[in-house]
C-alpha cells in the first residue's frame, strides 16, 4: 500500500478501513492529517526529507536564503551553500550529494504533485528587538524545548546558530551546558541565563 513518501497522499478511505485495528473515527482522523500535511513550509519540508547533515536550524536557513522556493533549492550549487552563514563545506556536500541522488530526485518529484510548499509572507524583520542578533543555546532548558527556544528568536528577528564563535552576540545557559559554554567564555561572549533569557519575550 505504501511504498514511498508520496503514497501516504494516495490513501483512500476504503483501503485504511480494511486494516486491522482501524475504526472509522481512526481514518478519518488519519486522512485529516494526511490532508492537512499537504501544504507545508519549506523548513519544515527539508527537515522531513532526512537529508544528512540537514537538521531543523540548517533547514531554515536554507529556506530562507533560497527565497522559501523549492525549486530553487533543488538548483543548490556547492558555491551557492558555502555563500550561507551556518553552512560549511561538508553540510554543502551532503546537500549536493542527496539532491543528485537518482531516488531522491525521482522522490522528490512525487512528493512534489501530491504537496504545496508554501512561501511565508515576507517580514521585514530589521525593526525587530533582536534583529542582527545570533544566539547559542547550550545545556538544556527547562521552560521549553531547544525548537521552542529558536523560534521566539527568529520571530524577534534574531538568528540561532549551532556553534560559538566571535560573531556570536549571546550563549543561553541552560542545564548541565557543554563546551559551547566554555567556548563562550573564551570568546568573551555574553552568557545569559534561562531566566534572563526568557526576559527578552516578555
Amino acid at each position: 500500500m505504501i511504498s514511498t513518501y508520496a503514497d501516504i497522499f494516495t490513501l483512500k478511505r476504503g483501503d485504511l478501513l480494511e486494516l486491522p485495528r482501524f475504526a472509522e473515527k481512526s481514518v478519518d482522523n488519519l486522512l485529516k492529517s494526511i490532508e492537512k500535511a499537504r501544504k507545508v513550509t519549506l523548513a519544515r519540508f527539508l527537515t522531513a526529507l532526512s537529508i544528512p547533515q540537514v537538521g531543523e536550524e540548517t533547514a531554515y536557513l536554507l529556506a530562507k536564503n533560497f527565497q522559501f522556493s523549492i525549486f530553487n533549492f533543488q538548483k543548490a550549487t556547492a558555491e551557492k551553500l558555502e555563500k550561507i552563514q551556518g553552512v560549511g563545506p561538508i553540510v554543502s556536500k551532503s546537500i549536493v550529494d542527496w539532491l543528485k541522488g537518482k531516488g531522491n530526485k525521482k522522490m522528490l518529484d512525487a512528493l512534489l504533485k501530491q504537496i504545496k510548499v508554501e512561501s511565508p509572507k515576507p517580514i521585514d524583520t530589521s525593526k525587530l528587538p533582536l534583529a542582527g542578533k545570533t544566539f547559542v543555546i547550550t545545556g538544556t532548558l527547562v521552560s521549553m524545548s531547544r525548537e521552542e527556544a529558536e523560534s521566539k528568536i527568529r520571530r524577534l528577528g534574531g538568528h540561532p546558530a549551532s556553534s560559538v564563535s566571535k560573531k556570536t552576540d549571546f550563549v543561553v545557559a541552560g542545564k548541565n551546558p557543554g563546551s559551547k559554554y566554555e567556548k563562550a567564555k573564551k570568546f568573551g561572549v555574553t552568557i545569559v541565563d534561562e531566566k534572563s533569557f526568557l526576559s527578552f519575550f516578555s
